[in-house]
């Protein structure tokens, strides 16, 4: 059974940093393309960070640049989220995604996305 886990999400005021975790499990995720997507209260879900089955090839959100850093461990499986700088506007539950189209296609589309998490929530206050 396929599974990805989302852990590290929590409360953090402006400004610092958090590390979001995705645990795999059941499916050959070390050829698979990852993201990480969001979704805030009364908001549609939206694209954070992708990359490649083997890191050599990232995407992000705008309005994430150069604040947040996605990376992967295709030995232990994870793939993680690297937070820094975090806004309140930041605050939203986080969603990991696996896509099976392609090891390389770091697509910002949520709906090419095969397998997703339960989401961790990240708050930020003021």
């Amino acid at each position: 059974q396929v599974q990805l886990v989302e852990s590290g999400g929590g409360l953090v005021q402006a400004g610092g940093s958090l590390r979001l975790s995705c645990a795999t499990s059941g499916g050959a995720f070390s050829s698979y393309a990852m993201a990480w997507f969001r979704q805030a209260p009364g908001k549609e879900r939206e694209f954070v960070a992708a990359i490649s089955w083997n890191g050599g090839l990232t995407n992000y959100a705008d309005s994430v640049k150069g604040r947040f850093t996605i990376s992967r461990d295709n030995a232990k499986n994870p793939v993680y989220l690297q937070m820094s700088s975090l806004k309140p506007e930041d605050t939203a539950v986080y969603y990991c995604a696996a896509s099976r189209r392609s090891p390389s296609y770091i697509s910002g589309i949520s709906y090419e996305y095969d397998y997703w998490g339960q989401g961790t929530q990240v708050t930020v206050s003021p």
